[in-house]
């Protein structure tokens, strides 16, 4: 049983594995849940920090002012961050204690959005597989600044932010 946890430490839950899935990435994958057509969402180890991933490895983000489970990220942060998109009907076939915290949020653009424990999940198209790039970011788009962390297991710490909306982060 491991603990996870969403923007150090506000969130935590026991993750069961559910389903194995041998080296998802650079990581090691530890858990996932299928989300039906072949999607999944994993736990594994990115950059030694054990991390929620897509099925393509990359690393779930959440952003501090989507906490409450609103949407705020549209437009040109969308260019950026990138919804993780899923529905209900694929979540409740897991059947799993992963995806008992799973659920959707609907955008504003109809899409229905991934949440884990009531909060919106994004890739960052800056990183590769087995990245942390965007942990730890900040950036604003439309006047709201974002502060983006990597959905964490365990508690790791976050790290500082790489860039800013001072030191070259990105500004709408």
């Amino acid at each position: 049983m491991r603990k996870l946890v969403l923007n150090s430490g506000r969130i935590a839950i026991g993750v069961a594995a559910t389903v194995l899935v041998a080296g998802c990435g650079s990581g090691d994958t530890d858990s996932a849940a299928d989300l039906g057509d072949g999607r999944l969402v994993s736990v594994a180890s990115v950059e030694d920090v054990d991390v929620l991933v897509d099925a393509e490895g990359h690393t779930l983000y959440t952003a501090d002012v989507e906490e409450d489970g609103s949407i705020r990220c549209v437009d040109g942060c969308e260019s950026f961050w990138l919804p993780l998109e899923a529905g209900q009907t694929e979540i409740d076939a897991l059947g799993s204690s992963l995806a008992e915290d799973l659920g959707v949020v609907e955008r504003p653009d109809g899409m229905s959005q991934l949440t884990f424990d009531g909060v919106p999940l994004y890739t960052f198209t800056k990183d590769d597989v087995g990245e942390l790039m965007g942990d730890g970011f900040t950036d604003t788009f439309q006047g709201t600044r974002f502060v983006w962390t990597a959905a964490r297991v365990d508690g790791a710490a976050v790290p500082p932010s790489p860039a800013d909306e001072s030191g070259g982060g990105f500004g709408y």
